[in-house]
């Protein structure tokens, strides 16, 4: 199962890169609800089942795959590997301390992951802060974030 969430992760980041890259800033709500908002909840299901290094990689692996695979994407692969790792560090780390049930401790890392994604990947891939993109993405991450964590809940946690 794990190698399976990892190329669904994959996938979903390098085809929000790539579609970012073809439509620019109005398509990132959309695409942080569907594909981000998995992104962060694969990656907390991650985080139980992989050590930290690992999802480091993963994540770097991402915005290097992104690159690869359409250099032309440069910039939105570097802005997305920086902000990932950014996000999954504040994700993992808020993960890790909140007590609780899967579905709050996986909306509590989304939420501080979307927070510092949201200004640091559109800043860093547009070069610009634009607010109403970052509000966008934050809410639409968080709300893909829950519900992505909805579907994919560990087993234990289905009771």
């Amino acid at each position: 199962m794990i190698p399976v969430a990892i190329a669904v992760y994959a996938l979903a980041i390098v085809s929000a890169n790539l579609l970012v890259l073809r439509f620019g800033p109005p398509i990132t709500p959309l695409l942080a609800f569907f594909l981000v908002g998995l992104d962060l909840a694969l990656r907390n299901w991650l985080n139980l089942r992989m050590r930290p290094f690992a999802m480091g990689i993963l994540i770097l692996a991402t915005g290097a795959l992104t690159y690869l695979v359409n250099p032309a994407a440069r910039s939105i692969a570097i802005a997305s590997a920086v902000a990932f790792t950014a996000a999954a560090l504040a994700d993992w780390a808020t993960f890790r301390a909140v007590s609780g049930s899967w579905i709050r401790r996986n909306v509590a890392g989304a939420t501080v992951g979307a927070a510092v994604d949201s200004v640091l990947f559109p800043t860093l891939a547009f070069g610009a802060l634009l607010p109403v993109v970052v509000l966008g993405q934050f809410v639409a991450k968080v709300a893909g974030a829950a519900a992505w964590g909805w579907l994919i809940r560990p087993r234990e946690a289905r009771a």
